[in-house]
């Protein structure tokens, strides 16, 4: 019997059974995500979430406000007083500041680029330079594996979910273009974290929907946005019982048990998938993690009934089932991304979903004792232009442009020292004064939390070893 004859006998016997939950119902994300190499590392049940804010969080109008600044560069907003002395942030952001005990800031990091796509690839794989070959304007297979697929990669699954995932939605600009950064890369496509697409497509809406999404023009407050927020739906298809698919399975594994030769690879590594499919279908911790928008209304209204609010209780709930890394993307379209009505947009669209849903997480985690184990991060691809830009022939009200010198870092958990600031940017808030941190920092200090040795290896499709750390994490945080 040939290779192609055991194969395909396989699948059509999946096919009308549990096969169809692996492709159909997980989706092709999944099976790349699961498929990764035996683990490379010691277990250490440590997570991290990684929030990123695509577009770029101005630092001057949120966690490094200059007042003292000449006009044209200090923004409207006033600096308020947080929990911790000396530590200001800005007044629209005011259940962060009663919790700055329990977060950190680094006010020096910095890289580059002002280009939206090299900005995103620097900071989601935590490499600065790009490596030769790569392409703005789409990811390629010799783009720098993402943080999350290394996490996935060099961490050990512990339970039924895939070790490393990203919701609700890819980086995808308003064009359809999908931003480079995100993926694989060099290990290959089959070990592309989970996306877990929850969040539809939409060209020309922004922000926290329904509740705060807004467009660009015109320069309303906020819209009406009824698109749907959904998660996977971890069920049986119509039509099929659990003692249904129990029978199957069984069936299943008295075929298996009768197969000759020595395993396949393309066969081994979809039994590798239907087994997390099943696993998932059995586990009702798994399935809930994801029912966020049917999760009791009191704590919906905590985190905010949002794409925000949604996606970080999702976040939560996910390391709570033992997903070590969970990249949770704010803002559609790089929502932040304002380079006009850059004032309002914040205040009124922006800042209140975040402000809240991030406050609802640390409460959370602190509560039930998982914050100590658990590094929040919160960065964008860049930071914004020290002064304030007008371009009249598109917004009718100030902004700020692209600006990778510098930005404003969020640590908070995983034996980060809250209270404290790390760095500083200089008086105009526009290139580091003290303690300058890169990417690379920044992605040393999430594989220490993950628990990630100094000597560990990611390996490209080739299997050639690579250094996971390219940089010491950044001093001071924990």
């Amino acid at each position: 019997m040939t290779r192609r004859d055991v194969y395909g006998d396989r699948r059509d016997w999946l096919k009308f059974g549990v096969g169809g939950l692996t492709s159909g119902l997980l989706g092709e994300s999944l099976i790349g995500a699961v498929s990764a190499d035996a683990v490379r590392q010691r277990h250490d049940a440590r997570s991290v979430i990684y929030i990123f804010l695509s577009g770029g969080l101005s630092q001057l109008d949120s966690f490094d406000l200059k007042p003292d600044a000449a006009d044209g560069i200090r923004g409207e907003f006033r600096p308020i007083a947080t929990r911790s002395p000396g530590v200001r942030i800005c007044e629209h952001l005011p259940l962060l500041a009663q919790r700055s005990h329990l977060w950190a800031l680094v006010r020096s990091l910095t890289h580059p680029s002002n280009s939206h796509s090299h900005g995103h690839a620097m900071m989601l794989t935590g490499r600065t330079a790009m490596p030769p070959g790569f392409d703005a304007n789409r990811p390629t297979p010799v783009d720098w594996p993402s943080i999350a697929a290394v996490a996935g990669q060099v961490t050990r699954r512990r339970g039924a979910l895939p070790p490393a995932v990203v919701l609700p939605e890819k980086l995808t600009h308003m064009t359809g273009r999908v931003i480079p950064g995100q993926f694989a890369g060099q290990m290959g496509p089959r070990r592309d974290p989970w996306f877990v697409e929850a969040a539809p497509f939409r060209s020309r809406i922004y922000g926290a929907y329904p509740e705060y999404a807004f467009t660009m023009q015109p320069e309303a407050p906020h819209v009406r946005d009824d698109s749907p927020f959904r998660a996977p739906s971890l069920t049986l298809p119509d039509g099929v019982n659990r003692g249904q698919m129990d029978g199957r399975v069984d069936l299943l594994g008295a075929v298996e048990r009768h197969r000759p030769g020595r395993p396949i690879p393309a066969v081994s590594t979809f039994d590798r998938n239907r087994e997390l499919a099943l696993s998932l279908l059995s586990d009702a911790r798994a399935r809930r993690a994801f029912d966020v928008t049917n999760a009791d209304l009191r704590v919906q209204e905590r985190y905010g009934r949002n794409s925000f609010g949604w996606s970080l209780l999702m976040a939560r709930r996910l390391i709570e089932v033992g997903v070590n890394f969970v990249q949770v993307n704010l803002g559609n379209n790089e929502s932040w991304d304002l380079h006009g009505s850059i004032f309002p947009r914040l205040k009124d669209s922006l800042f209140p979903p975040t402000d809240r849903a991030l406050s609802a997480l640390l409460d959370d985690l602190q509560q039930t004792g998982q914050l100590e184990r658990t590094l929040i991060v919160m960065a964008g691809e860049f930071g914004r232009t020290p002064r304030i830009s007008t371009l009249p022939q598109h917004y009718r009200q100030p902004g700020r442009d692209h600006w990778g010198a510098v930005q404003t870092v969020f640590c908070a958990g995983g034996g980060v020292r809250g209270g404290q600031v790390i760095g500083s940017s200089d008086r105009q808030g526009g290139h580091p004064a003290t303690q300058p941190q890169t990417p690379e920092n920044l992605a040393a200090t999430i594989y220490e939390a993950l628990g990630v040795p100094r000597t560990a290896q990611w390996y490209d499709q080739l299997e050639r070893p690579h250094h996971v750390y390219n940089a010491d994490p950044i001093p001071g945080l924990c």
